[in-house]
């Protein structure tokens, strides 16, 4: 129940969608079912969906562990309201689903959604403003001469030697010059650098179908990076774009509780739970998600390198994105992030909810204020909701200005204004950052090692269960024996034989006493 894998791209949302569409109906056990005195074969109740959806989704790597129950029974809402299930009377439609006995089945047609087509000349014309976004940054005097039109990963290795030498070659004849550079060659140098280390970052070989460089403002990133506070909080000029005074003050009582810096505040019953409720309704009435609605494919790419063997990829990546956004909602989202992560590790926190725990709460109030689309989409709840969970854990280093971004930007403009060659045979002096070049793979390679990365991260989890000494025994075994029902390969390939299984827990393989044989007295006969 593994998920394969959805590849970045544009439309993640409904190819995700059609991944769990089609893994429940491939894996959802089918059997006859009574009801009313009557037998209706080839069904399942809603209670049995609700149990084994929930496990696809908590093992599927771009929902993962934080789902909750009530989260599945939303989606087996959705189920039945597009026609992926029905009714035994086969009615749908509806949202009519509760986790109970009620049966149903699936419907002949299928429940795929084909996501909408871009039109080739909308596509075309999105390529050439790339490409011409990308060739204004080297539009300074001479340089615009030999730089080539466009500045992908496709490059040969001798086409892209010929250019740099032509580069070489033109930065020597003008290498007296100090050439002054405007604020908006500085501003398109940021968007450039930036697009090109998140591209390759996540390693595809475009980012023109997930984000449009057009919505990249410059000016967002270089107030981002500049305008911080010692903790690295984003500081706003302008005040009437920051959080009011009473959200302010209210998230500070939440996220130092119960040492908050200010005491004045009345307390009784139920004061946090009224406070807590308070924040919420703030960031929910916001008239966009602090992502923005234009980044919301960027963000759900994003969520594909979510894994245990790629998070060093994810922090990175999201690093770069956060940097994108109005720094109003940076700093929104900074804040809302340090008051959930220190109220869900916070042991004095009163109950907030009932049958919510505190980080449950937080992932379940917070998701569609951070992530949403403009327009519904399916999926939007349980996506937004694994984010929010990444960021909480890792909203420090996401959070943070990369120091090496401003270098290498420095470092570019530098070589832009002066033309300065220590080397012709030195890569350092290079105006352009430096491209990796990969070979292109078949379709069978690619799955063969998406297949191997995958094994490698269940292994991975397989030695974690293994070597985990603060696990109880009793819970060990019954972790492996879940673990043997789903991989049964990888299992007994780390278990090859009973003995190296026994091995684990020190048993020993105890040989029963043989039994009290009594034997059975003869009995003579009285007669002499």
């Amino acid at each position: 129940m593994e998920s394969r894998g959805v590849p970045p791209g544009p439309y993640r949302a409904t190819k995700l969608w059609n991944e769990v569409t089609t893994s429940f109906r491939a894996g959802m056990p089918l059997r006859k079912h009574r009801q009313h005195f009557k037998k209706y074969g080839n069904c399942f109740t809603a209670g049995e969906a609700v149990d084994w959806l929930y496990d696809l989704l908590r093992n599927n790597s771009n929902f993962g562990p934080e789902v909750t129950r009530q989260q599945t029974i939303q989606l087996l809402r959705k189920f039945l309201k597009n026609h992926v299930i029905e009714d035994i009377k086969g009615r749908w439609g509806s949202e009519n689903v509760d986790d109970n006995n009620q049966l149903f089945r699936f419907p002949a047609t299928s429940p795929l959604k084909t996501p909408p087509r871009r039109h080739p000349e909308l596509q075309r014309n999105n390529t050439e403003n790339f490409s011409k976004d990308k060739d204004s940054i080297f539009k300074l005097r001479n340089l615009s001469r030999r730089t080539p039109k466009k500045h992908g990963l496709h490059l040969s290795q001798e086409k892209a030697e010929k250019i740099k030498h032509e580069i070489i070659n033109e930065y020597q004849e003008n290498a007296a010059d100090n050439r002054e550079l405007s604020q908006e060659d500085v501003e398109e140098v940021w968007k450039y650098v930036i697009l090109i280390y998140l591209q390759t970052i996540l390693g595809v070989p475009s980012l023109e179908e997930v984000i449009n460089p057009k919505q990249v403002i410059p000016q967002y990133i270089m107030y981002n990076m500049a305008n911080t506070s010692k903790h690295g909080v984003v500081i706003l000029q302008n005040k009437s774009d920051d959080l009011p005074h009473w959200v302010l003050s209210a998230m500070k009582c939440l996220a130092n509780w119960p040492r908050s810096n200010d005491m004045n505040n009345p307390t009784y019953v139920g004061f946090e739970r009224d406070v807590f409720r308070t924040i919420a309704d703030y960031f929910l009435d916001l008239p966009e998600p602090l992502l923005t609605f234009e980044y919301y494919e960027l963000f759900v790419n994003i969520l594909g390198l979510l894994q245990p063997h790629l998070e060093r990829v994810a922090i990175d990546a999201l690093q770069l994105c956060c940097l994108l956004l109005p720094p109003p909602n940076r700093r929104k989202l900074q804040l809302l992030m340090r008051m959930i992560s220190r109220m869900s590790q916070n042991v004095d926190m009163p109950k907030l909810h009932d049958a919510m725990g505190t980080r449950s709460l937080m992932i379940h109030t917070f998701s569609r204020c951070v992530l949403c689309c403009a327009e519904e989409v399916d999926l939007d709840e349980l996506l937004a909701g694994r984010l929010v969970s990444f960021l909480m854990d890792h909203h420090q280093e996401i959070l943070q200005v990369p120091s090496y971004l401003q270098t290498a930007v420095e470092k570019h403009l530098d070589y832009l204004k002066k033309g300065h060659i220590e080397n012709p045979g030195d890569g350092l002096f290079a105006p352009l950052p430096t491209y990796s070049y990969c070979k292109q793979i078949s379709a069978q390679e690619f799955d063969e090692q998406k297949v191997s990365t995958s094994q490698a991260a269940i292994a991975e989890l397989l030695e974690n269960i293994i070597k985990n000494r603060s696990l109880p025994l009793k819970e060990k075994r019954k972790k492996l024996k879940q673990f043997q029902k789903e991989y049964p390969l990888i299992y007994q390939k780390r278990f090859p034989t009973t003995e190296s299984e026994a091995a684990l827990f020190g048993d020993k393989p105890t040989i029963k006493q043989p039994m009290l044989i009594l034997r059975k007295p003869k009995f003579r006969s009285l007669r002499y």
